[in-house]
């Protein structure tokens, strides 16, 4: 015998999974990581006109656009529904990888120095708020319990 998928949502593991990644949003922790990440893609969107190598490499203009914009999203969605969006994490750090790697893909052998320090710094970051993105729900809090607020017995 089988059961409809919309019995599924309704399951209590399911609804006690939600539950618990929606503890782990609401913490200090999270909402400063996304926050960051939000930041971050927003100034990564828009690096090209505030350094102004946008004119003269309008590849990686385009690029960081769109990869600034991907991250603002990503971002978003952690902060409103990190209980459904979870599982996109480790976009954000593939995404700081491209970043650092993009001005050498994209130009080839002869990127501006700003447009390199810009993306080498801007991608670390990314890769690094991704990484404590990703960190969340393995984190435990100050009382021994993990962000869900479950204790686990270590006997």
């Amino acid at each position: 015998m089988t059961r409809p998928i919309a019995d599924l949502d309704q399951h209590p593991d399911i609804l006690e999974l939600r539950a618990r990644y929606d503890r782990a949003a609401e913490t200090p922790t999270a909402h400063v990581t996304d926050g960051g990440l939000m930041l971050a893609g927003l100034y990564l969107a828009l690096s090209p006109w505030i350094l102004g190598f946008a004119t003269f490499e309008g590849d990686l203009a385009v690029n960081n656009f769109i990869c600034g914009a991907v991250v603002v999203a990503l971002a978003a969605g952690f902060t409103a529904a990190y209980g459904r969006t979870h599982g996109l994490t480790w976009v954000p750090v593939v995404i700081g990888v491209w970043a650092f790697v993009a001005p050498w893909v994209i130009l080839g052998a002869h990127p501006s120095g700003g447009a390199i320090a810009n993306n080498i710094i801007i991608g670390v970051i990314i890769i690094a708020l991704g990484l404590m993105t990703m960190r969340l729900m393995g984190m435990r809090d100050s009382r021994g319990g993990d962000r869900g607020g479950e204790r686990r017995d270590n006997r």
